[in-house]
Formats: structure tokens, C-alpha cells, sequence
């Protein structure tokens, strides 16, 4: 992953997505060459020269302040995790380029395992921003025994979803949105650790194997990870409405504790009950577990 291309990618597929009524800029003549905003019109919105702003579409915010950089949001009507990749990208521009890096092996200590373990009632998990599954208790493991039936370690969702398109559709009730959703994180994710050798591996094998990735990829759409509403067929107990927390971990930087909940009195909350009384039957481990088992 070059960042000069990220850059001029991004900062590019922005531009064209913004027409001049939507920027409040008169648009004139009736046959423009360009799809949206031309050069010199985002320079006038940000407030910056256009020789500038050509220099930083091509891939050079180096030097580029805080101030600029979030001018150019306003004008390129950037959302929240837009703006942020801005800045994530605009960081390591101004260091000097060099070898990719390979992060150290990620070891979730006992205690979080603890901590997992002691949340009986509901699936939890824990994992990267390559969407690596960690570590997780026994109610996680049997809600994501699709996922973990592959013996790859550690398991990874976005290899499930686009690697196993099949029996991700069958698992995610809402397959589209996800798979635009864990390309839009794994983006938002390289520009915050452009070096990380695992993920530009993963991003490789991806957009290699999968042309769907590939699409995705290409949009340069970038999200932020969110709580909210995840819908799940589960091989053993049907349909799941989850409510999904994201919680960062401050201790330890990149990983967060993901937690699935249902109100009391729902068909899901049955369900999940159910659920863990399956698990709870289960010789084997969890996370060798086929998906049609059961």
C-alpha cells in the first residue's frame, strides 16, 4: 500500500462524489469534463492556493497543519471517520519512507481472558483492527463457530466473509452491508498503521482471491468502528438480533472487547439461552466446530 496513491486516491474519489450545487458553488456551463468538483473549486473551498491543493492530491500532505487539513474536510464535506483517515494518512507522510514493520504476535493476557470468561450470558470477543478473533468466552465461540470452523489461527472475520462467501451469507443476515463494512474498517485501519506487514498481507490475499473485495476496496469508503445492530443466522439456533458494543482497550492499543446483547423477553434472548445450554454440551472445542454441526 503506497501512501502517495492512498492519498491522492482518496482525496481524488471524494472530490468526484461533491457536484458544485452540493458545495454551494455555481456551476457553469452545461458540459463539464471533470465528475464533481474540479481542482481549482476545492482550493477555493479550503481556502488554499490551487498550485497547493494539486500538490496534495498528488499525494503530498506533508507539512500540511491541522488547520488545513481540516478546511480541506470541510470542503471535500469529509464525515467523522472521513476527516480522521484525512489525518491518519497526513501523519506518516511527513516521515520518511521505510520497510514495512511486523507488529509483535498479539498474546491477550489471562486476565482479559478472565474477564471474558466471567461474562456468562453474553457472547464476547476480542480482536484487532485486521478483524483477527483473539480471544472469546464459551457463549462467542459458539455464536461464531462458523467463522472459527476454519482451522486458520487466528481466525479472521474478513477472510470469512470474502474467502467463504457462501457460508458468510448464510451466517450475516445483512452479507452486503458487511462486506462494505469490513472493507470500509480495514481502510480506515491502514491508514492508521500504514507499515503493518499482517495487514497488508491480509489486504493482498484478499484482493487476490476476491473480486468482490477488490470493489470494495476500491471505493475508498472508510468507517469507524461503530456499536449498533448486527443480524445473524445461527446454524443451531436461527435467527439473532444482536446489540453489539465496541469497546476499546486503553491498555492495550489496537484491540477492542466486542459484546453481543438482547433485550429480556425477545425471541433472541431465547435464543441465546439456548444457545448456551448447547455449548455448554459440547465435548469438543468450540473452535473446531463445523458450521453444520449440531
Amino acid at each position: 500500500m503506497d501512501l502517495r496513491t492512498e492519498i491522492r486516491e482518496f482525496l481524488s474519489s471524494r472530490r468526484a462524489r461533491i457536484t458544485p450545487e452540493q458545495a454551494g458553488l455555481p456551476a457553469y456551463g452545461g458540459n463539464r469534463r471533470v465528475k464533481g468538483l474540479r481542482r481549482e473549486e476545492v482550493a477555493v473551498l479550503a481556502g488554499v492556493s490551487v498550485d497547493y491543493y494539486v500538490r496534495m492530491e498528488r499525494g503530498s500532505l506533508a507539512g500540511a497543519s491541522d488547520g488545513v487539513l481540516e478546511a480541506l474536510a470541510s470542503a471535500l464535506q469529509l464525515d467523522e471517520a472521513e476527516r480522521d483517515h484525512l489525518f491518519h494518512l497526513a501523519r506518516p507522510s511527513g516521515a520518511p519512507s521505510g520497510p514495512c514493520r511486523r507488529r509483535p504476535a498479539v498474546t491477550v493476557r489471562s486476565t482479559l481472558q478472565q474477564v471474558l470468561d466471567a461474562i456468562s450470558d453474553a457472547p464476547a470477543w476480542i480482536g484487532n483492527g485486521r478483524y483477527d478473533v483473539l480471544a472469546t468466552n464459551q457463549l462467542g465461540r459458539a455464536l461464531y463457530s462458523p467463522v472459527l470452523a476454519d482451522p486458520r489461527r487466528p481466525a479472521n472475520t474478513a477472510r470469512f466473509v470474502y474467502l467463504h462467501p457462501e457460508a458468510a451469507r448464510d451466517f450475516f443476515v445483512d452479507y452486503d452491508r458487511i462486506t462494505g463494512d469490513v472493507a470500509a474498517k480495514l481502510r480506515m485501519e491502514a491508514g492508521r498503521n500504514p507499515h503493518d506487514e499482517e495487514l497488508i498481507a491480509l489486504v493482498g490475499e484478499l484482493s487476490t482471491r476476491s473480486e468482490l473485495f477488490r470493489r470494495r476496496w476500491a471505493s475508498q469508503d472508510v468507517r469507524l468502528r461503530r456499536s449498533g445492530r448486527k443480524r445473524l443466522h445461527h446454524p443451531i439456533v436461527g435467527r439473532l438480533d444482536l446489540d453489539v458494543e465496541s469497546l476499546e482497550l486503553p491498555a492495550e492499543p489496537g484491540l477492542h472487547l466486542i459484546v453481543y446483547t438482547a433485550p429480556a423477553g425477545t425471541q433472541t434472548a431465547d435464543n441465546l439461552a439456548l444457545l448456551a445450554s448447547w455449548a455448554a454440551t459440547q465435548q469438543t472445542p468450540a473452535t473446531e466446530l463445523e458450521a453444520h454441526d449440531g
